[in-house]
């Protein structure tokens, strides 16, 4: 593990290095990106600077120095030879009065890398009971305060999933606590719509743009009730095949098997280097 933080590499990357009073850390003030590094290269890194920018505006934050997290990512992956890397870029309302107001500096800005394993090929998903809230403020933005996903993976594995999957208040299918959720119904590829409230997802948004899936939002019972195959995406996961959802096996199909093929010859396409 290698961590950055404001402009400068720490000599001991699980040493102290937040102030106890940060916003980030006292009320979960603050946006994140996670990020995958193939072979040194990091996999779609405009598109994730984007997400985070835009999250920072919705919370009202200064948008992040695009300059200032290149220098970060290039400075804890200098000397890596991991085959894959996570990156984690996180921006919080820094040190700030405790109780809700925000302080007035710019932030805290920080980068860390740890290496990361291939991902399973399959999952096992659980509906959790919580539903997410389209209507909320923060709706689709990748926020420090994951509490919410933190209680619903528990109890997710504590009934043998490996992920946990949401309903929104409507009862429509939304997303995974840590993915987005894409399902075949006759033949055709679908997701629920950002409008569900699920997070504008990175790996979705290309998925979608190279395989013309149509963004639909129907309760989660009839997806269950009609969907013969269903996958999850994300910057970890890749395409990843849902075997099993609430005791329903999905044994793999066409589509999901096709969509996972593009993405391991497309995915080079969406490699760059920070600087």
């Amino acid at each position: 593990m290698r961590a950055w933080i404001d402009g400068r590499l720490l000599d001991a990357p699980t040493g102290p290095a937040v102030a106890l009073t940060d916003h980030g850390y006292t009320v979960g003030d603050g946006v994140f990106e996670a990020l995958k590094v193939v072979g040194g290269r990091v996999r779609a890194l405009e598109m994730h600077l984007d997400r985070l920018a835009a999250g920072a505006q919705t919370l009202g934050l200064p948008e992040p120095d695009r300059d200032a997290v290149r220098d970060g990512i290039a400075a804890v992956l200098a000397d890596q030879d991991a085959p894959m890397m996570r990156l984690r870029v996180t921006l919080t309302g820094g040190p700030s009065p405790l109780g809700y107001t925000r302080g007035e500096g710019a932030g805290t800005l920080s980068v860390i890398a740890t290496p990361l394993a291939p991902p399973a090929p399959s999952a096992v998903v659980a509906t959790v009971p919580w539903p997410r809230n389209e209507r909320s403020a923060v709706a689709g933005v990748k926020t420090t305060s994951y509490a919410e996903q933190v209680v619903a993976m528990a109890e997710a594995r504590q009934r043998g999933a490996d992920e946990a999957v949401f309903a929104n208040l409507a009862g429509h299918l939304c997303e995974g606590a840590s993915s987005n959720v894409f399902y075949v119904v006759d033949g055709e590829l679908r997701t629920p719509s950002l409008a569900s409230g699920c997070l504008p997802g990175v790996t979705r948004a290309l998925v979608i743009a190279w395989t013309g899936a149509r963004e639909v939002d129907e309760p989660i019972a009839t997806v269950l009730r009609e969907a013969s195959e269903a996958f999850l995406t994300s910057t970890t996961r890749d395409v990843q095949h849902i075997r099993r959802w609430d005791g329903v096996d999905l044994p793999p199909g066409q589509v999901t098997a096709a969509t996972a093929q593009m993405w391991r010859e497309r995915e080079n396409e969406l490699l760059d280097v920070a600087r």
